[in-house]
């Protein structure tokens, strides 16, 4: 089965720590992976950050109830019940929830001073809908603005003329490392006579290569077909060129990708709208940064050495 809600580790975790023995957070999550049945590959599973999700849950659920006082730390990744985690164990740990935590102190000022059983209660019920973690959701909120400012950024560049495009992606690609803005004062070719090429930049800061651009400054619902491409290919060659780089505001067909990566003598790489607009984001082009949230997490090396 897929990885479940982390507030539906707690009991599996009180379950695991109810045999009265310190259990290592790993031991934690192999029997929470055991006892929910979970397969290989969702086991495998990552969050966008590149963490384990089946990991960053049960963390979460074992963390909330540390909050509540039923799971203590006696040592460093270690983990073992409460006189309170062994009341709730003898109670039965099912009954061990979001709603069943608000009765300690410790867990509602973990929440805020002010909070009331039936906030804790609605925050169970979105979970019915949203399994995610604090740190997922936070991802998801992230992914979220990041598709909302993609949409406005390609607003933006259709406004924008042709030769500017062609100007915008050579500054991405420079932004990239691919040269520097004084290596390629003339990278954007004339707009006339430039036989399918648009631009050119250097493929190192030396300039022993290059890397030839086709920028198509498209509708999003256009779609670049396959002979376009085999345009493209055959302006590379004209120019003696084994690198080139079609970049599109619209989408490319199946046709069109398949044959880009089956070509051997040259290297072509295609990148579509949402590509690029990923990529503006991704080198600061076109963006600015208005806020920046720093997540932290314990450094077990640092407490690994003698201090």
């Amino acid at each position: 089965m897929s990885v479940p809600r982390y507030d539906e580790f707690m009991p599996a975790i009180i379950r695991c720590l109810g045999d009265g023995e310190i259990h290592s957070l790993k031991e934690l999550v192999e029997y929470c992976a055991a006892d929910f049945h979970i397969s290989e590959t969702d086991r495998a599973e990552t969050l966008s950050s590149g963490q384990n999700k089946l990991q960053n849950r049960v963390s979460w659920a074992k963390s909330y109830l540390k909050k509540a006082g039923l799971v203590d730390s006696p040592k460093r990744a270690h983990f073992c019940l409460t006189e309170e985690g062994k009341k709730a164990y003898q109670q039965g740990p099912d009954c061990v929830d979001l709603n069943y935590l608000s009765q300690f102190e410790s867990f509602r000022a973990f929440f805020g001073q002010s909070i009331q059983t039936e906030a804790v209660q609605s925050a169970s019920e979105q979970l019915e809908n949203n399994p995610a973690s604090p740190q997922e959701r936070m991802e998801s909120a992230l992914e979220e603005m990041n598709s909302t400012l993609a949409d406005e950024l390609m607003n933006e560049i259709m406004q924008i003329s042709p030769y500017e495009f062609e100007r915008l992606v050579v500054k991405l690609l420079i932004k990239m490392g691919y040269g520097s803005l004084s290596d390629n004062t003339e990278a954007v070719t004339v707009k006339s006579g430039d036989e399918g090429i648009d631009g050119i930049v250097s493929a190192d800061k030396f300039g022993f290569d290059s890397i030839y651009i086709q920028a198509k400054q498209w509708k999003s619902e256009n779609v670049v077909g396959r002979p376009v491409i085999q345009a493209f290919l055959g302006a590379l060659a004209g120019q003696g060129a084994s690198k080139g780089i079609f970049i599109t505001t619209s989408q490319f067909s199946k046709e069109a990708l398949a044959f880009a990566a089956k070509q051997l003598q040259s290297k072509i790489v295609l990148v579509n709208g949402k590509q690029l607009a990923k990529l503006m984001i991704d080198y600061d082009l076109g963006v600015s940064t208005i806020a920046t949230y720093k997540i932290k997490r314990i450094d077990s090396d640092f407490f690994s050495e003698d201090v």
